[in-house]
């Protein structure tokens, strides 16, 4: 078991391979359908209200029941992890699979998809605190910031390997 802790650095990744068990603590970010889309906009714009260098997103949504893992290959989702991961994401935590194109775009900027567990007990139990930092208007599909302790996941993508 490797332990990580958010901002992620370049040398975190590079000692990771395909099929490591993690745990990431530390500041992670939510993002699914409604709020990647938008905050690739902001990129585009460098209008970003926090520093994405060696962030981490969870695809997800928050809501009173939780949190839990979305499909990652949603259109909306993949066609954002590489606008994200030139601008310094480092960690996409999801589930299922990714294409070969977006397996290349995450190596090419040293980035890694994490599968986890998609158990909303779990995951949210590893929540300290959460704090809604973009799109509120999106109501559970907001961006928010979360403080969390050992969020379990498995490196299923590094370096165009994939599991």
């Amino acid at each position: 078991m490797k332990n990580l802790t958010a901002p992620i650095r370049e040398e975190d990744i590079d000692d990771l391979e395909v099929g490591d068990k993690i745990t990431i603590s530390g500041t992670i970010y939510t993002g699914r359908d409604a709020a990647l889309p938008q905050l690739v906009k902001l990129i585009k714009r460098n209008e970003v209200p926090f520093d994405l260098k060696g962030s981490v997103i969870m695809h997800t949504a928050f809501s009173d029941a939780g949190i839990a893992p979305t499909t990652s290959s949603k259109v909306e989702i993949e066609s954002a992890i590489g606008p994200l991961s030139k601008a310094g994401v480092k960690i996409h935590i999801g589930k299922g699979m990714l294409s070969d194109e977006t397996a290349k775009t995450l190596s090419d900027n040293n980035s890694i998809f994490v599968i986890t567990p998609p158990v909303a007990a779990l995951l949210t139990s590893r929540v300290l605190e959460k704090k809604c930092v973009l799109f509120e208007n999106e109501g559970m599909e907001a961006m928010y910031e979360l403080k969390v302790k050992d969020i379990p996941g498995i490196v299923a993508i590094q370096d165009k390997k994939k599991i």
